[in-house]
This record gives C-alpha cells, structure tokens and sequence, in this order.
C-alpha cells in the first residue's frame, strides 16, 4: 500500500515564503516522477513541479510558479519538498503530493498519468 502524507500548508502573508513536504511510504513503492499539482476554489487541478528521481534530479515547473517555487527530493527519506516564495494570494489552493513509477514514459504533468496522491494541504495567502 502506496501512502503519500503531505505537511507544512498553512496561513502566510503576500511576500511570505511556506516549504511543503510529502513524505513517501510502501514498501514496494519505487516512483519514477514526483509532482505537486494545487487546486484552488471553484478551479481546475493545476500542474506545479515535478522532478525526477533518477540521478539526474531533473525539474519541471509550472508557468505561474516558475522562479517563485523550488522542488527537491531526499532519496533516503523518499520525500519531496516544495519551497515556496514570494507567495501571491493566487497561490492560494489545496497542494497535492503525486507520484508516477512508469518508467517507460518521460516527464509528464497530467494529473491523470499520476496513480498515487496524497490527500492535500491547504496553503492560503493573505493581501
């Protein structure tokens, strides 16, 4: 059983800085990508990052987050972080932690290539 627990959402002003986690557990659980995709109110799921998990580390990033947000991963702890500055209200949504173990296929940032989520954490910016 695949399980993905995110942490670190909470309240934080325009301008502020929040660094989410998404901590990895499941035995057999080997992911190829790890993403963190939001939501916010009365909107569609939006891509945020992703990154690999091969050696190569290699990083995707949303338009609207690009320069703004950080992604990294920590293979040992298989958990992957998003350092997020400079936060606008916009950023304001429910952040899901997702992971995809096929191999066969390159980067994608289609929530519905994604098999494996954990159930959210709210990040609110206020003006």
């Amino acid at each position: 059983q695949v399980q993905l627990v995110e942490s670190g959402g909470g309240l934080v002003q325009t301008g502020g800085s929040l660094r989410l986690a998404c901590a990895a557990s499941g035995r057999t659980f080997s992911p190829y990508f790890m993403a963190w995709f939001r939501q916010a109110p009365g909107k569609e799921y939006e891509f945020v990052a992703a990154i690999t998990f091969m050696p190569s580390r290699t990083t995707y990033y949303g338009d609207s987050v690009e320069g703004r947000f950080t992604i990294s991963r920590d293979n040992a702890k298989n958990t992957i972080y998003l350092q997020m500055d400079s936060l606008k209200v916009e950023d304001t949504a429910i952040y899901y932690c997702a992971g995809q173990v096929d191999r066969t296929r390159g980067f994608v940032n289609n929530r519905y290539d994604y098999p494996y989520w954990g159930q959210g954490t709210q990040v609110t910016v206020s003006s």
